[in-house]
Formats: C-alpha cells, structure tokens, sequence
C-alpha cells in the first residue's frame, strides 16, 4: 500500500496487457494470451455472476471453432453440441433447408450459448492461473499514445490501482470506456440504422430441429436453440414498441402465425426484450496501444451470426501480433491490426446486411415496397434452386477464412 495526496492506494503494478471487458471477447484475448505466455490482467466492471448470466449470441461458427481448436482450446471453452449445419428458411409456410457446411475438414461449428462460452473461458483462464478482477469501478485509460499505458481503477472497497502495461485491449462493447478514451476526430463511425425491431424472447420451451428463419406477409420470425430445452425466439416488430405491448399470448399467436406452426409448443418466458437492428464500423481499430476487439469496434446485425464470431476472430489476430512483437521484436501484425480485422469485418457486415434485406423484404412490402419484396423473392429462389448460390451463401455462413490465421 501506499499513500497519494493522503488517499491509501495500492502499489503500482506493471503487464503487458491489459484487457477491459471479461466477455467472450477479452475472455478469448486472455485465454490466448496465456497460451503464449504473455502475462495480462483483466479487468471488469460487473460481477461474475452477471457476465455468466448475460444472454446473447448462440453459434460458434466453424472458422472460430478451429481457431480454438488450434490453440488447443475447443475442448476446454466449448460447450453445446455440434451443429449439423442445416438451416430452415420457412417462406409462406413452405420449408427449405439449407446447409450452411462448405464442406471443407475439420470441426464443424457449435450451438453454444455466450453464456456458456462465456462460463468455460473463464473458468478455463482462472484454472490456469489468470489474472481476472471483477467489480473494477471508474476504469480510466492514459498516455495510449505512449510506449507505456496507465490504465486506473477502483475496486468494490474503493482501493485506488494503477497498472501500466504495453497494450490495452478494449473489449468492452459499445458503450464501454475504451472507445471513448480515444480522442475527438481519430476513428470514422460508419452506421446504418435498418429501421427495424425484433422483439427477442427466451422462454423455457422445445429448441427447434434445426435453427429456423421464417417470412411471411405478417413479418420475420425466427426460432433458435438455446440448450436442450430452451429456445430463443425473435419477431419482427416496430423499433419503438415496447417489450409490455407484448403480452405472452400475443407471442404465442405471432409465433404461430408467422412460423406457419399452429401446434408450436409454448412454454414460461423468461426474458424478452426490443432492440433496433443497427450496423455499425469504427475505422481505424487501434489508436497507439489500444487496440479495439470485438462490439468496442463494431456492430453487426444479428442476422447470420456474426457477432460474437467477429469478435473471435478480433481476439485471435491481436494476440497473434503481441506474440509476433513479444517474441520476435516483429510490429507488422501489430500495425495490419486493423487492416486485416475490417478486412473480414466489412465482408461480414456486408453478408449480414444481405441477409437481412433479404428475409424482411421478402415478407410485408409495407416498409419496402412490393418492386423490394420482389427482388428479396428472388433472391430466395435463386438460393434454394442454384447449387452455386448455395455453395456461396454456406462460404459465408461457415466464415470464409480471409486472414490465413484460422
């Protein structure tokens, strides 16, 4: 302990990294670093029955699962089952499976919830002897710009901490400090706000045979596992409505309507929430010796999975480059950062955007007018009729490996 201006605070600590935010983007950052030998602490601003807790994405795409495997980590970090690479698009009642396998070797792909992975990285890093601080309040970022960071916290008692490190890796979403520490005028926000909601509703109720898309005239709907007896649903709504206006019979009713399901199996709700589909790109991805992973750096929207996989593939390159500077005194990685990060980033915002059109154009042309509903018809057609636009549609959805890293 020491004193500063009469305030107790606790000796100055020094690493290499320093990684804000213990979701599956800072949990892959410090899991990979510790395979390395790269020491790092991790730092959290909410407790870890929280971070366990938190809902949100559920497949961990091919291309990511090999890269675990090649850390040799898919064994520890991932749970669920394997996904067989079938999906159902539902037009008008009318099923269409789809594969999303481009039939290349190795580990398919795995239904795992965040949570779960979220769950066994931690573990995984904690059982190996990582450093990871829960409940670190008022987190601040400075001198990024220089050759050694100072990153500042308060734990839950208040004991100020000061850490200085060669890096920071910024993983803590959207609205977390790390973006907002790099200054005025250094990053260029590329947004899109697709005008549309989803209300998203987890329930205790049967998972589907496969991951389950659905158009019809009454709007989007999809159907998703979220464990052996646990679905996600979502369903197309205004971006404005509220989770309240949506009563769990008229869930139920909208769910059969626009599944075309009228035995659809109900069950307790156990969470629902509206959100607006938004894509969002911070170009570049690193301001001196942060260096921005995952949510911090970019929005995708949920359609096609993206998400979370693109933050693996963030963790997975930054660490690569640490290891390239630490070991080898080579910066090349480190500087292609952000190059080689949008590089994918921008193929899958692209997808993703495709993906979404598609699926709610060709449904109610209120919004998107009936010459949009027929391009999206169209589309549809074309994949489930032409061996090659299947072939290119399963490319992207298994994660096409543009780095030569995974």
């Amino acid at each position: 302990m020491a004193q500063v201006s009469g305030e107790l605070t606790a000796a100055p600590e020094s690493t290499t990294v320093v990684v804000i935010g213990a979701g599956p983007a800072g949990m892959t950052v410090a899991n990979l670093l510790m395979r390395c030998g790269i020491d790092c602490v991790v730092l959290e601003r909410r407790t870890r029955e929280y971070v366990a807790q938190r809902q949100r994405a559920g497949i961990v795409e091919t291309r990511a699962v090999r890269m675990f495997d090649s850390w040799g980590l898919a064994d520890r970090v991932l749970g669920g089952v394997p996904y067989d690479g079938i999906l159902e698009l539902r037009v008008d009642g009318e099923s269409h499976l789809v594969s999303d396998s481009d039939g290349s070797e190795g580990l398919p792909a795995r239904l795992c919830p965040q949570q779960i992975l979220v769950q066994k990285l931690t573990a995984t890093f904690l059982a190996d002897g990582g450093d990871l601080r829960f409940e670190a309040a008022d987190v601040s970022l400075h001198d990024l710009a220089g050759d050694r960071p100072t990153v500042r916290y308060r734990t839950a008692d208040g004991l100020p901490h000061t850490i200085t490190c060669a890096f920071v890796a910024g993983c803590d979403g959207d609205h977390g400090i790390s973006r907002a520490a790099v200054p005025d005028g250094v990053l260029t926000a590329h947004a899109v706000d697709h005008g549309i909601g989803w209300l998203t509703v987890l329930a205790d109720a049967p998972p589907p045979a496969h991951p389950l898309l659905a158009v019809s005239p009454d709007g989007f709907a999809a159907h998703f596992p979220r464990g052996p007896h646990t679905s996600r649903y979502y369903l197309q709504c205004p971006p404005d409505d509220h989770p309240d206006a949506w009563t769990d019979t008229r869930v139920w009713n909208a769910l059969r309507t626009r599944l075309a399901d009228p035995a659809l199996t109900p069950g307790p709700i156990t969470d629902r929430e509206i959100f607006r589909l938004r894509s969002l790109v911070h170009d570049p991805m690193q301001y001196g010796r942060l260096f921005l992973v995952g949510d911090a750096a970019h929005i995708v929207s949920p359609m096609g999975g993206k998400g979370m996989n693109l933050a693996l593939y963030d963790a997975d390159l930054f660490v690569r480059a640490v290891r390239d500077h630490v070991r080898d005194q080579d910066d090349t990685a480190l500087r292609d950062y952000s190059r080689s990060c949008l590089r994918r980033v921008w193929n899958d915002q692209e997808f993703s955007h495709w993906l979404t059109r598609t699926l709610h154009d060709a449904g109610d042309d209120t919004d998107s007018g009936s010459f949009h509903r027929g391009l999206a018809r169209a589309r549809l057609d074309r994949l489930f009729t032409s061996p090659t636009a299947a072939r290119a549609f399963a490319e992207l959805m298994t994660g096409p490996d543009l780095t030569g890293t995974t």
